[in-house]
């Protein structure tokens, strides 16, 4: 039975999407900027090249709530909603809230970042302050990966999220895990994707995930490759927002943060010019994803991951499916009307083969969001980290 908190997060997550719903009918994927621009560099300049790039929410980590309110009217100017945090919203909730919880770019509150389950009940009185405020906008904070020692998280990683979606009860469950390493990818992503997403599922709550975009050690600089690897594999799980860490480069200190969308001084990288891209493409077919359910999730290849299932029987649309290579991410998604097939290249350094064919008319969803026609069945090859998705009437 869920919890009193649980079901607050599930009526909060209701209101959520209500909020975030697109005019006009056409989905859009919330798309977050971390650590994004600092208060001495907010301007109308910065704010439109945010815009610009793609991102309709800003979360800058700012530190007095007179940043913050400017932060707001920057954001409404351009379309950009402004995740909020500054010190008053700490040490004086009802001040903070009161001051800002009519502005119509607020999206919604910044608690902190990966707190241990021995921080769970000061956050869920934090929250619960917040809450009594404003109802309307979202309390949102960002849990550990699971290779954090359970030391560090006071519990098993399964017990830990399972005991934040409990305890603290916020309408979004969001994790951060930067799989793309120098050494190749951390096997574990897939494994804390399927935890996150379990328990997503069963709170009735949507769940936000991540895609490294400011290099540091052991985290190489991002290509388009590991974007899209990285963001098409947590749609494929489920994901109904996306995140960036980061967008603003942070000065560098022991991490080495460098080469992020916009580096430290204000300047563009190359880097800006494919998380434009990116985001693009993401937003074209957001459709497919915005509201759907998971109802199939599987691995293929010789190797599986580790704390995931090999793809099982698929739905009798999909007559059959064979993929070469190091293997994909199979799922299965409904979207209203529509059931899709999608499969995500796990590997960045090879290619897949893989053949498949329908027993139903199939439309295949390219990057532009256009639905093209494609026979029956077919032999197709995946780029890198790269998608494809199949489309048929339920």
């Amino acid at each position: 039975m869920k919890t009193f908190r649980t079901i607050l997060a599930l009526i909060a997550a209701i209101s959520m999407a209500a909020a975030c719903a697109p005019k006009g009918g056409d989905a859009e994927i919330p798309i977050l900027a971390w650590y994004s621009i600092p208060a001495e560099f907010a301007s109308e300049e910065t704010y439109k090249e945010l815009a610009d790039a793609g991102f309709n929410i800003n979360f800058s980590h700012l530190g007095k709530l007179s940043e913050a309110k400017k932060a707001l009217d920057l954001g409404q100017k351009y379309g950009v909603k402004i995740m909020l945090t500054c010190q008053e919203l700490a040490a004086d909730p009802e001040l903070a809230v009161e001051n800002v919880k009519d502005h119509p770019a607020l999206f919604g509150y910044f608690l902190r970042d990966e707190p241990a389950v021995g921080d769970f009940p000061q956050l869920a009185h934090w929250a619960d302050r917040i809450r009594s405020l404003d109802d309307k906008h979202p309390i949102y904070l960002n849990l550990f990966p699971n290779y954090a020692p359970d030391n560090v998280l006071g519990c098993t990683y399964p017990e830990y999220v399972h005991r934040f979606v409990e305890e603290v009860g916020l309408p979004m469950l969001s994790f951060d895990y930067y799989p793309v390493t120098v050494d190749g990818i951390r096997e574990s992503w897939w494994s804390n994707l399927e935890v996150v997403a379990k328990e997503a599922k069963e709170a009735g709550v949507p769940f936000w995930a991540f895609a490294l975009s400011t290099a540091h050690y052991p985290y190489p600089i991002a290509t388009m490759q590991s974007l899209r690897l990285q963001f098409y594999t947590d749609l494929a799980y489920g994901a109904q927002g996306l995140q960036y860490f980061t967008y603003w480069c942070p000065t560098p200190g022991i991490w080495d943060f460098n080469n992020a969308p916009i580096n430290e001084f204000g300047s563009r990288t190359e880097v800006y010019d494919l998380v434009k891209e990116m985001n693009k493409e993401l937003q074209a077919r957001a459709g497919v994803f915005m509201g759907a359910e998971v109802l199939q999730l599987g691995h293929t290849g010789d190797t599986i991951p580790p704390g995931v299932s090999p793809l099982g029987k698929l739905p009798p649309q999909v007559s059959s499916l064979d993929t070469k290579g190091k293997g994909t991410v199979v799922s299965v998604l409904e979207n209203g009307d529509w059931q899709y097939l999608m499969i995500v290249n796990r590997s960045l350094d090879e290619k897949v083969d893989y053949q498949v064919a329908f027993n139903v008319p199939v439309k295949k969803i390219e990057r532009s969001g256009k639905a093209s026609k494609v026979a029956p069945s077919g032999s197709y090859t995946l780029e890198e980290g790269d998608c494809a998705i199949f489309r048929w009437k339920k």
